[in-house]
């Protein structure tokens, strides 16, 4: 039980200083890898409410898109993490101050200036098309509940870097960035709902649901405002501060993008927006509209101001219609039980990531990506899914039974094999039976001719 409090109360960075203070990176825990059993209970618990209640909204394929985000997330930061401490290390060769990690005042700082350093980071990939094309896959769902704090991008981190490097020339040590980036991270997760309604006087300090709804809004006034990470302070110094209008008729939040994409796949999210960046940059005339084109807002124009004129943008207004096709119950439940397949992947992974070849990990991660992707092409009722879906299955059926698995229990291991080979035998009479009624529809309009 006591494990269990001390995970709830990192959410809400209430957290013990000595069990939070480490000597060297190495000490410090994967926090953010921990609180994910806690993650499916709450968001378990908002689901069971929402359904109680009607307040707010939830789609399967919209969840298990947020939930894929995650899941690539984490695997990401293995790839980022040792340059990451590379370069912080070496800066930290230049400090101007020599403070002691096992201090109070250390701790306490570390939390002040890691959330300072992450409302700048934050304004900034919204107000850098390079680093929006990242972050815009985080305000990519229609809904707003727990899930949706899941929603991050593989890329975000590098963008991330040059925010708390600096903060190496302080004297603040490694491991507190690395502890107070994964608690401010953490923190986020409770403020994505709609079932916290405003929080009285804690509103006009901590970031809270209320807030961070304006963030998620796609509505004119929500534009670019509340970049806060824990302390809403940020906001009401530097001007990006907006209330939410909640008893205002037709101020209603519309969440999303402006421009919504029509997909529930997790890889097309990450990836779309970069293609739209990089076509707008190659259109311009000039070379300093190229590059205008990439470091200036996503609403830049030539001739506009840096972030754009604001009296041209789309004013989105709600309620505006929410993508989503009719998928039947059973591929539902068929892309959630190969989704919780693909999570308990992942964590074997992330638990065993320093024993485990670069080769392993890496066809692990392929598996993880094409599973996800899977998952996408079931809730988007695209023609390929299911052939796309054999070969997955097959493949790794092939590789865990004859090369090598990192299950480590033999009884779910053999487990994971049976439901590989039935998904690939459903898949395949699902594909070959599309491509039969394709072939006969075909010849039906062939003999009419």
């Amino acid at each position: 039980m006591s494990s269990a409090l001390r995970k709830l109360g990192l959410l809400f960075y209430v957290v013990d200083r000595n069990s939070t203070t480490f000597e060297t990176p190495e000490e410090v825990p994967k926090i953010i890898n921990e609180a994910i059993p806690m993650f499916t209970i709450l968001l378990l618990l908002e689901i069971g409410v929402i359904f109680l209640t009607g307040r707010g909204r939830v789609r399967m394929g919209d969840i298990l898109s947020s939930s894929g985000h995650g899941l690539l997330y984490e695997m990401g930061k293995l790839v980022v993490h040792l340059g990451e401490l590379s370069l912080y290390q070496w800066m930290y060769q230049y400090r101007l101050l020599d403070l002691d990690w096992r201090s109070a005042v250390t701790w306490w700082t570390a939390a002040l200036v890691t959330d300072f350093a992450y409302y700048w980071y934050h304004r900034a990939v919204h107000e850098v098309n390079i680093g929006w094309a990242a972050h815009q896959v985080h305000h990519s769902s229609q809904d707003y509940n727990l899930s949706t704090a899941l929603r991050q991008s593989v890329f975000q981190r590098y963008f991330s870097l040059p925010a708390y490097t600096p903060l190496a020339l302080l004297g603040i040590p490694l491991p507190a960035i690395i502890v107070h980036v994964q608690i401010n991270l953490l923190y986020q997760f409770w403020i994505h709902t709609e079932l916290v309604g405003t929080l009285g006087p804690l509103e006009w300090v901590f970031n809270t649901p209320s807030h961070h709804r304006v963030h998620h809004g796609a509505n004119k006034w929500c534009l670019d405002k509340n970049y806060a990470g824990v302390l809403i302070i940020w906001d009401r110094i530097f001007g990006t501060f907006e209330a939410e209008r909640r008893d205002q008729p037709g101020q209603e939040i519309a969440y999303g993008l402006v421009d919504q994409p029509q997909t529930h796949n997790t890889l097309s999210l990450q990836l779309f927006y970069y293609r739209a960046v990089f076509t707008k940059a190659l259109s311009m005339s000039t070379w300093g509209d190229f590059f205008r084109a990439l470091f200036y807002g996503p609403g830049w124009t030539p001739g506009s101001p840096r972030l754009g004129d604001p009296t041209t943008f789309p004013d989105v207004k709600a309620p505006r219609p929410v993508y989503g096709p009719k998928v039947p119950v059973w591929q539902q439940v068929y892309a959630t039980t190969h989704y919780f397949i693909c999570l308990m992947v992942q964590q074997i992974l992330v638990t065993n990531s320093e024993v485990l070849s670069w080769e392993v990990m890496a066809c692990h991660l392929v598996f993880i990506v094409v599973t996800l992707g899977v998952i996408g092409g079931i809730y988007d009722q695209r023609w390929w899914c299911a052939w796309l879906d054999v070969a997955r299955c097959v493949t790794f059926l092939v590789y865990w039974t004859h090369v090598v698995s990192v299950i480590p229990w033999p009884a779910l291991d053999s487990l994971m094999a049976s439901i590989l080979a039935a998904s690939a035998l459903l898949q395949a009479s699902r594909a070959l039976t599309g491509l039969w009624t394709s072939l006969t529809r075909q010849k039906k309009i062939i003999k009419k001719d």
